[in-house]
């Protein structure tokens, strides 16, 4: 680095952390011994007069004044509870409830509307929107885990927000809002952090914002950051034997009976470390008193090494992985722009932003090769996993994947509105996206023989291979109409249409030596039973091979595979599988406003996600599924206490609904409807040096008519499948939904007074969530085989955050404890493979002990 970089970094080496006063509720005049905000934007400028301005209904308005049920985490909270990350946050959101496999790997839920299993590349669209400040960052696979820095506030809407936000945002909404550059405003802060964690190792980081005015009508704002945290989960040891019974066909070589392996070489304490750096760039150039243009740039880069859950059947904290180059890489880069202006009396606003995110990984996936060869030996007497090399001779069977996703999304929106101090006024837009996944996902075996491995591609046991591309048009508007100054009727709509596609392959290979006629002669070579892969690619005929053997091809798909097994041949050409459609979505609300500091409303709204293609090849097309809220809520001021909450009823119908079917391939139908019922709640009180904040919600969420193993079976699901096979109920009516717990709050207490030339503060947090099921399905075979019986329950937990710091003049200092009591609370539970019964356990970061410096200038 440069003198000067060093020197401003020296200037600005520690950290501002807490300042007094939260962002749900504030005194309306600040202390005059109180620390001053290490940043002064519009935001948290109007907390100090104890209002919160949230844009959730794309205007900017007072909190309590939108008839939406919202919880706001602002800046001064933000910082407060230091929060830089996707779990920090969510523990303070009730209402919120997620998947996860590790960080950039999650799948979020709200009020209880989830089927477990989501997150698949090529699977269901999310039903929680993710928004980075006006540009929708939704995407498949993965929530992006922002980095949190320099943040106004995080806004988190319940319910269908489909009027005014779209397909992705069917059971709500979560928008980081970023500070923007400020005109005539020279500041900054740096932030420093050193942790240690439990059971693990050290972490920390480093933090900085400056916003410089570039002229009287242009100003720029940067962010950098870099963090790394610490691992906890120890790769410990293990060892296999396979053994191969049954290899007794003729095209085979014989071959020893067993295959030893450990993983000795590959044993390490504390593995699961996590580094992230990025920054954001931001310029406000007003082009006149009208007209302003916000130009944004920002880029994130994670990368993991080693994996984020713990082995069930070890001991706490303990994994057991094959490979001692496990990593996952995911990074993103947006750009963005932001216009606002006026035409009249009417504000104009255009949003559009274009964002990559490439990602790439190495696992291990010992457990589905363990899985597959216990099973394949039990029922057929041969060994699934017997794998060879050229020269015939055993080879270790163990597979392990690499590859990635490269997403690419561009989105427009073009709206118009009203001035707000009409008594009727309207907000109407348009919007465009267009999202694609180049998807890759390699299966390897080592040394694995050509006439094993994908056609053309040696070692490669199976092969995904595909191009998925989603495109969405929608018009929108809503009108609102003070009937009397008391009274607001509030309607909006939003007509929508979605276009989305998926061509490629996915699949073994298949053994052109090999004559299926053999099949129930000998056991067939690796691969020639498999559900999808070469044996089933597409001729020119529209036919798949397997059925067409005498014909050719089709040729075109995604380069870099042997043939396309997930396309459709129309009139001779080879077209992508498509789903499309269209339709209506509405919001209806009614306000009622007594007094300035009281406020009723009633919500009847619609949010829908789109239907979609199954890359298992004979699995037939999703359809789209919709959810109405019918919602009672209330926003209430009595002096320094805020209390808002909601009641709600909702229906799901056809709820779409993911697992793992034959060959451990996602698999995505309509299952029946469901309701959910439920209550969400938060209170804040603020007076002289004390805030509380507490938030609360209770869901009863569970299913309403039988959920059939056949897509279209009936209500009893007593009738054949499309091979002729009995059907049988996979989920009974009345089960709860997974993932979501029936009830889960949060509190924080904070406590700040002058002391010598600055303040001191002292604070504590709890949250706490209920257990829930891990998984929907209660018999996946038809025998009674339920997979909560070895996954179990999601355990409930309570952790016990605890801070205590000291703020003087542009310094700060804070130390903290997060999960006081090591608390050992469990994210995720799930398996890897359709047959897998090793569990693995998400768990929440152990307690971790750190250090927070700061200053500004």
């Amino acid at each position: 680095m440069t003198d000067r970089t060093i020197r401003a970094l020296t200037l600005s080496l520690l950290a501002t952390t807490a300042l007094a006063e939260p962002a749900f509720a504030q005194d309306t005049t600040t202390p005059p011994t109180e620390a001053a905000p290490a940043t002064t934007t519009a935001a948290p400028a109007d907390e100090d007069n104890n209002v919160i301005i949230v844009t959730a209904t794309k205007r900017e308005e007072n909190l309590q004044d939108v008839p939406v049920s919202i919880q706001a985490i602002g800046t001064r909270r933000l910082d407060q509870l230091n929060i830089s990350n996707f779990e920090d946050f969510t523990k303070q959101l009730p209402s919120v409830s997620f998947q996860t496999a590790q960080p950039g790997f999650t799948t979020v839920y709200m009020r209880g509307v989830a089927s477990g299993g989501d997150g698949n590349h090529s699977g269901s669209f999310p039903s929680v929107g993710f928004y980075l400040d006006e540009q929708p960052v939704t995407t498949i696979g993965g929530t992006l885990d922002v980095h949190i820095y320099d943040v106004a506030r995080i806004e988190s809407l319940a319910g269908p927000q489909g009027t005014l936000y779209g397909a992705s945002s069917q059971a709500g909404t979560i928008r980081i809002i970023t500070n923007k550059p400020e005109i005539g405003v020279l500041t900054g802060r740096v932030d420093a952090e050193i942790n240690k964690v439990a059971h693990g190792g050290w972490g920390g980081s480093l933090e900085g914002m400056i916003n410089v005015p570039i002229s009287d009508r242009i100003a720029f704002r940067g962010v950098a950051f870099y963090q790394r945290d610490a691992g906890y989960i120890d790769n410990v040891f293990g060892s296999r034997t396979y053994t191969y019974t049954g290899v007794n066909h003729p095209e085979w070589p014989s071959a020893p009976r067993t295959f030893d392996v450990d993983n000795e070489f590959a044993l390490e304490n504390n593995f699961n470390d996590l580094r992230t750096y990025g920054g954001r760039a931001a310029l406000k150039i007003d082009l006149d008193d009208n007209w302003t243009v916000t130009p944004t740039i920002m880029h994130q880069n994670m990368k993991a090494h080693g994996v984020f859950y713990m082995d069930a059947a070890q001991d706490d904290l303990e994994v057991v992985r094959f490979r001692d180059d496990e990593i996952s890489k995911d990074k993103f880069t947006q750009a963005a722009l932001t216009i606002e202006g006026k035409i009249g009396n009417f504000d104009i606003t255009y949003a559009g932003a274009y964002m990559t995110r490439p990602t790439y990984g190495v696992t291990d996936y010992t457990d589905y090769t363990d899985a597959y060869d216990a099973a394949y030996e039990g029922l057929l007497d041969y060994a699934y996993s017997a794998f060879f090399d050229n020269d015939g001779n055993v080879i270790d069977p163990r597979q392990y994947i690499t590859g990635g996703n490269h997403f690419k999304k561009l989105s427009q929106e073009l709206r118009i509105a009203s001035p707000t101090e009409n008594r009727f006024r309207v907000i109407a837009g348009a919007f465009f996206q267009r999202q694609s996944n180049n998807i890759l996902q390699e299966y390897r075996v080592d040394g694995l023989a050509d006439e094993l491995s994908v056609n053309g591609y040696p070692t490669l046991l199976w092969l995904t291979k595909q191009k998925r591309v989603d495109k969405d048009y929608a018009v929108f508007g809503e009108a609102s109409f003070d009937l009397t100054p008391q009274i607001t009727l509030t309607a909006g709509g939003r007509f929508y249409k979605f276009d989305n596609t998926l061509i490629g392959f996915a699949g073994f290979g298949k053994n052109p030596a090999f004559d299926e006629d053999q099949l129930g002669i000998y056991p067939p070579p690796n691969a020639v039973w498999g559900s999808s892969g070469v044996r089933r690619c597409l001729t020119v005929n529209g036919l798949q091979w397997r059925d067409d053997e005498d014909s050719a091809l089709i040729e075109g798909g995604v380069s870099g595979t042997p043939c396309t097994n997930v396309g459709n041949v129309v009139d001779g050409k080879l077209v992508p599988r498509r789903s499309k459609d269209n339709g209506f979505i509405h919001r209806l609300n009614a306000q009622y406003k007594p007094t300035d500091d009281l406020m009723f409303y009633a919500t009847w709204s619609r949010g829908f996600r789109p239907g979609g293609i199954n890359r298992q090849p004979n699995s037939p097309a999703y359809d789209p599924d919709f959810l109405t809220n019918y919602e009672l809520g209330w926003k209430t001021t009595f002096g320094p206490i805020r209390w808002n909450g909601a009641i709600y009823h909702q229906k799901w119908k056809e709820f779409q609904f993911s697992f793992l079917g034959e060959n451990s391939l996602t698999v995505i139908q309509n299952g029946r409807d469901a309701r959910v019922n439920g209550i969400e709640t938060d209170i804040s009180y603020a007076s002289g040096g004390l805030s509380i904040n507490a938030a609360a919600a209770y869901t009863d969420a569970k299913t309403k008519g039988n959920i059939c193993n056949f897509a279209l079976g009936n209500s009893n699901c007593d009738g054949l499948d499309d091979g002729g096979d009995p059907d049988f109920v996979v989920t009974p009516s009345g089960t709860r939904l997974p993932v979501t717990p029936k009830f889960k709050a949060s509190t924080t207490a904070r406590y700040s007074w002058p002391m010598a030339t600055g303040r001191a503060h002292v604070q504590a947090g709890l949250s706490y969530q209920g257990s829930a099921a891990a998984d929907l399905r209660q018999d996946v075979d038809g025998d009674g085989t339920n997979p909560n019986d070895f996954l179990g329950r999601i355990k409930s937990s309570t952790i016990v955050d605890l801070f205590a710091g000291y703020d003087w003049r542009k310094y700060n200092v804070q130390l903290f404890v997060t999960n006081l009591f090591d608390e050992r609370n469990e994210l995720s539970r799930f398996v890897v493979c359709s047959i897998c019964t090793q569990t693995k356990i998400v768990p929440g970061r152990p307690r971790t002990i750190g250090l927070r410096l700061g200053a500004k200038f």
